[in-house]
């Protein structure tokens, strides 16, 4: 069962069980997964470009969580709080920091970098190499302490 039929699957067994949170973010899920489509020119999406979506929509939940933190919208920001841990589920777990910084290690071994200002050289390689295990903020701090000392 690939992503997008479990997925569907969810939202039919959050309609039976009345789930408002699960139903509202599957549906936001699905919406992700149409929009990727009409990008694509497919209707159906690969596993890959589903999970590339569901990665930008947990990423959007977090920066709103933290907006909604700032501006004491405690209401807003567990509501988005909720819907991320949903989109959470389906995502596979988040790569610890000593993995992601055994993984950096070697890439910035294999470029030959030796400081900050080489780091254009190393994300894009890093964002390929890292796809769906972790986001581009992680590996940028992680470079930074990487590269300061």
């Amino acid at each position: 069962m690939n992503l997008v039929e479990k997925i569907n699957k969810d939202l039919m067994e959050a309609m039976k069980a009345k789930d408002e949170v699960k139903l509202r973010a599957i549906r936001a899920i699905k919406s992700a997964f149409l929009l990727a489509g009409t990008e694509t020119g497919s209707k159906d999406i690969s596993d890959e470009t589903a999970m590339k979506a569901m990665m930008k929509m947990a990423k959007q939940r977090k920066d709103s969580i933290e907006i909604f933190s700032k501006e004491n919208r405690t209401d807003l920001a567990k509501k988005e709080q909720d819907e991320l841990q949903v989109i959470e589920s389906y995502l596979p777990a988040a790569m610890g920091q000593e993995d992601l910084k055994k993984v950096l290690k070697q890439i910035i071994d294999q470029v030959g970098a030796t400081s900050m200002k080489e780091v254009g050289k190393i994300m894009p390689l890093a964002m390929k190499q890292l796809a769906g295990q972790t986001d581009g903020k992680s590996i940028n701090e992680a470079l930074r302490s990487l590269l300061d000392n």
